[in-house]
């Protein structure tokens, strides 16, 4: 794998699930807010797969601390399979996380997947159409199509927010591509540094 794109993909998945999950777990079983790293660069974020729904969450949540965002392979429900992620989580990721973690059950699992994926099953699980429309952030949105990672979603997304980009697609696919999305990442998050 090219290492330029061996270490955007890294930093990316890295930064997403150190920041979002072990705080996540732990506000569920009550432990409070754990002593935790996490990667931070300057106020860029950037996500990968369920880290595109947990960045939309935080410019809600925090719109004054992201300068810009990057959304590649971003997550989103189709309306053909709303249980996807929680299906798929129950099975694989949850038994697996509470094998690591006796301190949490399957019940806080099944109490966070349905917070996550069932409450608000629509578009990107964390945030409305309405909030994306009025989102003043600039946004980058790499698209995927794969069942995790609808294509139509991330397109809404990016026809929805005022001041959004999308990368070609497929980006991946040839592998020559893959500098041009990564150059384009850069450049993007470059334009859109602090004065």
């Amino acid at each position: 794998m090219d290492p330029i794109r061996r270490n955007v993909l890294a930093t990316g998945a890295a930064a997403t699930a150190m920041a979002a999950a072990p705080r996540a777990f732990a506000q569920q079983a009550g432990q409070g807010v754990p002593t935790t790293s996490f990667y931070e660069k300057g106020p860029m974020v950037m996500g990968f797969c369920i880290g595109g729904p947990l960045v939309w969450n935080l410019l809600r949540r925090a719109p004054d601390r992201v300068v810009a965002a990057v959304l590649a392979q971003p997550s989103g429900s189709r309306p053909e399979a709303r249980d996807l992620f929680y299906e798929g989580n129950m099975m694989g990721w949850g038994p697996e996380l509470v094998k690591r973690r006796p301190e949490i059950t399957m019940e806080t699992v099944d109490k966070f997947l349905t917070k996550m994926y069932r409450t608000n099953p629509d578009f990107v699980f964390t945030v409305t159409r309405d909030f994306v429309r009025n989102c003043q952030t600039p946004v980058l949105i790499l698209p995927d199509d794969i069942p995790a990672h609808p294509y139509a979603v991330a397109m809404e997304a990016a026809m929805l927010a005022p001041k959004a980009e999308v990368s070609i697609f497929p980006w991946k696919e040839p592998k020559e591509r893959i500098p041009l999305a990564v150059r384009q990442i850069h450049s993007f998050l470059r334009g859109h540094r602090p004065a």
